[in-house]
């Protein structure tokens, strides 16, 4: 069968916004295969009204499932029964540590092919084909699958979120019963594991700071220039930059880090290597600054400018906040 599973992850009565962009991939995907995307939320504080929102976003059919929020193996234990007894040929997850735990539990409990950290999939003779970046992000892999379903697990952002129109799902109750070891974990405080939360992901401007800040005084910088362009902006970081620790790791960009795509993307002092490459890339437009002229970061750049960003940065701060008080 081609239908396609959507995990998707709920908190303080919204959606998460990577389940979303994974619910409205699996709507175009399973038009291009003859079949249905479809959601399963699990969780006590799920409204039917909520989950039914979920229409918008390609889903036809919503289950409901009734149980602990936040934690993987109950996931599990839904999905797996779902796919069991609707005879789903696919799950598709958004990306998180949280979509990787339930995705490759799935994968174990099923017997199910797997491929983690997608940025694309495509059909090829009515069946679902993954693409994942191999050999530091320098060659794509197309990974299909021989299993009776397939489970792909995507990067974070690597979908957008389009909804498709004002339609309502239809949202289905079904009794879930969980695996004693499942409901041995207890949820006791959410929140940003990997250090200071710093809200990158949906921020529509992003500006990122490379290791020609010169050192963690120089975020100011960065610092400076996100409040002017006000509300909808963040500050981001590279690896080099996380590792030496002028920055939080939660702000980290690349292939070890986040996925971002904002409409504004400022690369300050950063030199583009592939490895922070396929963290923004996805950019609407990519403004780079760097004294080095050959620094690789100009060559995908919509606008570079070759200077002292110690000078250009305030001089562009000035300027927005002129333009925002005329």
């Amino acid at each position: 069968m081609t239908d396609i599973l959507v995990y998707a992850l709920h908190y303080e009565d919204a959606f998460n916004h990577n389940s979303l962009g994974a619910l409205c991939e699996a709507a175009k995907l399973a038009k291009t295969v003859g079949g249905e995307a479809h959601a399963i939320v699990v969780g006590d504080s799920a409204r039917a009204e909520l989950c039914a929102e979920l229409g918008r976003y390609g889903a036809t059919t919503v289950y409901r499932v009734a149980g602990p929020e936040g934690l993987a193996q109950p996931v599990v234990d839904a999905m797996a029964q779902v796919i069991r007894d609707r005879g789903f040929g696919y799950a598709l997850f958004g990306g998180g540590l949280l979509g990787f735990e339930i995705g490759a539990g799935l994968a174990a409990r099923l017997g199910a092919g797997v491929a983690m950290e997608v940025t694309a999939v495509h059909a090829d003779s009515g069946k679902l084909v993954a693409e994942r970046p191999i050999l530091g992000d320098s060659a794509i892999s197309e990974i299909s699958y021989r299993s009776d379903v397939g489970i792909v697990i995507a990067r974070l952002n690597a979908f957008e979120v389009t909804p498709a129109g004002s339609s309502t799902a239809r949202v289905e109750d079904v009794e879930v019963e969980f695996s004693p070891f499942s409901t041995r974990a207890r949820m006791i405080r959410r929140g940003e594991q990997r250090g200071e939360a710093v809200d990158i992901e949906g921020a529509d401007v992003v500006i990122a700071g490379g290791r020609g800040l010169g050192n963690a005084e120089g975020f100011e910088l960065c610092e400076q220039l996100a409040r002017a362009f006000g509300p909808g902006s963040a500050v981001a970081a590279t690896r080099a930059v996380v590792d030496a620790g002028w920055y939080p790791y939660a702000g980290q960009i690349g292939q070890t880090g986040k996925t971002v795509s904002p409409k504004l993307y400022l690369a300050a002092g950063v030199s583009g290597a592939i490895q922070h490459k396929v963290g923004m890339q996805g950019s609407e437009n990519i403004v780079a600054i760097n004294k080095d002229a050959n620094a690789p970061i100009f060559e995908f750049c919509d606008l570079g400018i070759v200077g002292d960003l110690n000078k250009i940065l305030p001089r562009l701060t000035a300027a927005i906040s002129a333009k925002k008080d005329e």
